[in-house]
């Protein structure tokens, strides 16, 4: 496997340098399983801004009032409402998900690892936007408040302009 991936990151290298002064693209090389919702490496070149964009939970479903406690949702509301809070940060730096280049997942142990992922791929690896990122995502002892089942942090590249 590690030499597979090797052997595609160098020829995926070789491509990009091939375009002379221009800064190359950045290298996304899949893992084994087209089906895999991120890929196995992302390799940023000179050129690129990188950004750091801070955790984020999902917005309540229900906020807390007259005395009841906020409605987070299950985890597929809380990832997709996650997801819409890093594109509204992320578009105040002009960048996007397809900028993404590595993402961390961190879940309560509540949460249902698949329904998450199956909400991921309808943002990422898709027609429309087919890059996918880095990712790790992690089964924490607990997040910051009560009630978020997950918080996503990104890093994202673009080219410099």
């Amino acid at each position: 496997m590690k030499s597979r991936i090797a052997m595609m990151f160098s020829a995926a290298l070789l491509c990009g340098s091939a375009g002379g002064a221009s800064a190359a693209d950045i290298v996304r090389v899949p893992e084994a399983s087209p089906m895999a919702p991120f890929v196995a490496l992302a390799a940023v070149p000179p050129g690129y801004t990188t950004y750091y964009i801070s955790g984020s939970v999902a917005s309540p479903k229900t906020p807390a009032a007259n005395g009841k406690p906020a409605d987070w949702g299950d985890i597929s509301y809380q990832t997709k409402s996650c997801l819409e809070n890093l594109k509204a940060t992320m578009a105040k730096a002009g960048i996007g998900l397809g900028d993404v280049v590595q993402a961390h997942v961190y879940l309560d142990p509540k949460a249902d690892f698949m329904a998450m992922n199956k909400v991921w791929l309808t943002e990422f690896g898709t027609k429309e936007q087919p890059n996918k990122p880095a990712r790790a995502a992690f089964h924490v002892q607990a997040l910051a408040g009560p009630g978020p089942l997950l918080e996503i942090e990104f890093i994202a590249a673009k080219k410099a302009k």
